[in-house]
């Protein structure tokens, strides 16, 4: 059924490169991802390397959905959190490049970090989203289960404020919340 092929990425020129065409592309369409625009490509290799070096560290995996060669989307899983959250892990930056999207490479590229939580222990994942152009359909649409909306939370990359929606999913039903 899914078309794409995931993997986690290694440090390499090319994948630095495929990884910041991505990120340039998304914020200049409007992506809610941490950085204004414009942004400069040198800035989106500054990031994708250090992320990248974090993954090699096992801090975070950073997930790549190919579409034969090319790398037409990517999400991350981070995992390095305080002690006392060994437990969770928490999505960070799923983008998906334009020409790819509503083709199931991010729904492919979240069924593959959850299935890597759970490998890792991990029972509960937690993400956020902007309230405007985020993914939140696509997240309600995965189970993962809105805890609030904050609002004015960051600025739009065209300037602006939005807000952030808040959301978790509970992946292993062995392990009951605290009471």
């Amino acid at each position: 059924m899914n078309q794409f092929r995931i993997e986690p990425l290694t440090s390499s020129a090319k994948i630095s490169a495929a990884l910041s065409d991505i990120l340039v592309e998304v914020v200049a369409n409007g992506g809610s991802v941490s950085f204004m625009h414009p942004l400069p490509r040198e800035s989106a290799s500054r990031f994708w390397e250090g992320s990248l070096a974090a993954a090699e560290r096992g801090e975070r995996i950073v997930l790549g959905a190919f579409d034969g060669d090319t790398l037409v989307g990517t999400v991350t899983l981070l995992l390095d959190l305080p002690p006392n959250q060994p437990h969770r892990a928490e999505i960070a930056k799923m983008m998906t490049r334009l020409s790819h999207r509503h083709r199931g490479v991010a729904t492919a590229l979240l069924d593959m970090a959850e299935r890597l939580a759970i490998a890792r222990g991990r029972t509960l994942l937690v993400l956020d989203t902007a309230v405007e152009d985020g993914a939140s359909a696509l997240y309600e649409r995965m189970g993962f289960m809105l805890a609030g909306i904050i609002p004015d939370y960051a600025l739009k990359p065209h300037g602006g404020l939005t807000g952030t929606m808040i959301y978790w999913k509970r992946l292993a039903d062995d392990q009951s919340a605290a009471s």
